[in-house]
């Protein structure tokens, strides 16, 4: 019997559950390999260009890596995923085709329909980049019914035994520290540079071809992210090393000066399968017990993936296909012409969108305290949000965006993923960043010329909708 995998771009394992299921059922030599770039796909939305350099340099080089142990790799570039696997069938003639479950929906129809529509036997896999594939904490709760983010992750600790001392409790002595790690960043504090990388002669190429892509936003010069899982890795010690001991304090800080602060800037490339959820984990857990960074630092890096990220993937699949249509605050302005740009007055927006048109990077407090909180109470059209933040970031999925923006950013699932809606006036980038003390607008200011848009926006908002606020608990009297 003859088989070929069928590996997406976003899956470059280390050990590739379907590889090994393929050798498990068939010699070596009866295995082969495909991977597609598809034109539509990479053409969807105008994506940032360092994001389409990341992914198509990273699938090239996991080509080569697979073919440097012996595997027979199918590289196919085509104008769509379908097109490229009816290539590779006429070519190679398999008995069977085996491919894992992909991460976004829309993908993971096409692998439901693949046998029917190309007549061979398809085996789907489940997906092992998350652990809720591996554990399902609330698995009869209906896409509607409210789970706590923090009811799932202590569950997820516990399951996974992360962080939790041998009496089955909490490391440090609670679960969330989350109250010690809202320092804004204090003056003299120069956060560490992060790891860079030096394109290879195969990056540049590719750096090249998406120079010429005509739709894409941003630009892939001055490319230096990782691009295969041995640089990864050095970026996962570099951040262990040099950013994780002050991680947690400064999580929720902002700065003009820094974009990266203490963030670790791994989500690009665990978004893809060069780095694995748990291996994350247990790096942090580590530097803990060996003395190298403290409990609240740990803890708030572990929330990140154990609890917010696991919890995002598993909104998403519970959820979907709805949430692209999800409205609750019937929000229909459209995109403000400046969010393409960053020409705006308001300092605090102009220097995130202009950071992450340059970068295609901002970190998570800015994604959600600046741009969603402005879009939620400025009445932003919530599909419109989503498709900017998919096109501009370079670690941007649907699996993470739809649930994160609109579910959390904009609460426009009606509350399902997030209690209460993230509303802020200016007072709390003030006290948060250095945006306010260089803008024109004063967050102190309501009404009038000088009035902060974050602060009039607030109390309209307010207004607008005092009574449905009232009535969250998390928000009444």
């Amino acid at each position: 019997m003859t088989i070929s995998i069928w590996i997406l771009g976003d899956q470059l394992l280390e050990f590739h559950p379907a590889i090994l299921a393929a050798e498990n059922a068939a010699h070596s030599e009866d295995i082969r390999i495909v991977m597609v770039e598809s034109d539509l796909r990479i053409a969807r939305l105008p994506y940032h260009r360092r994001k389409l350099v990341l992914l198509l340099s990273a699938m090239r080089h996991f080509a080569d890596d697979l073919r440097d142990l012996g595997h027979v790799v199918d590289y196919q570039r085509t104008q769509d995923f379908e097109s490229g696997l009816r290539n590779h069938i006429a070519h190679h003639a398999p008995d069977r085709l085996i491919t894992m479950a992909a991460s976004e929906y829309p993908t993971r129809e096409l692998q439901s329909q693949l046998a029917s529509r190309l007549d061979i036997a398809v085996d789907v896999i489940p997906n092992t980049q998350f652990l809720t594939g591996q554990f399902d904490s609330f698995p009869q709760a209906a896409s509607s019914q409210k789970v706590v983010m923090e009811q799932f992750y202590r569950a997820m600790r516990r399951h996974f035994s992360v962080l939790i001392d041998t009496q089955g409790s909490p490391v440090g002595g609670a679960w969330n520290f989350d109250k010690e790690n809202r320092k804004p960043l204090k003056r003299g504090i120069d956060p560490p540079a992060h790891v860079t990388f030096q394109p290879d002669p195969l990056t540049l190429d590719v750096m090249h071809q998406v120079e010429q892509h005509a739709s894409a936003i941003g630009t892939a010069k001055g490319f230096d992210l990782a691009v295969t899982r041995d640089q990864a890795l050095v970026a996962l010690d570099d951040f262990i090393t040099n950013r994780l001991p002050d991680f947690g304090p400064y999580e929720d800080a902002m700065s003009s000066s820094h974009d990266v602060l203490f963030h670790s800037v791994l989500s690009p490339y665990l978004n893809i399968g060069l780095l694995q959820p748990m291996e994350l984990i247990r790096a942090a857990e580590t530097a803990y017990h060996e003395g190298r960074a403290p409990i609240q630092s740990v803890e708030g890096f572990v929330r990140q993936i154990i609890g917010w990220r696991e919890f995002m993937y598993w909104q998403y699949v519970r959820q979907m296909p709805d949430l692209w249509t999800a409205n609750a605050w019937q929000a229909d302005r459209p995109l403000p012409e400046f969010f393409w740009g960053g020409s705006t007055e308001l300092n605090c927006l102009r220097h995130v969108i202009q950071r992450v048109a340059e970068t295609g990077y901002s970190h998570h407090i800015e994604r959600l305290m600046v741009v969603c909180t402005f879009c939620l109470m400025a009445g932003i059209d919530p599909r419109q949000v989503t498709e900017w933040f998919l096109s501009f970031y370079i670690d941007a999925y649907e699996w993470v965006v739809l649930p994160n923006v609109i579910g959390m950013g904009l609460n426009a699932d009606g509350g399902v993923t997030a209690t209460k809606p993230y509303i802020a006036s200016g007072a709390y980038i003030n006290r948060m960043s250095d945006y306010c003390s260089a803008c024109r607008y004063n967050p102190k200011e309501r009404v009038g010329d000088n009035a902060c848009p974050f602060t009039t926006l607030y109390w309209n908002f307010l207004s607008r909708h005092e009574a449905r606020l009232r009535a969250n608990p998390r928000l009444g009297p």
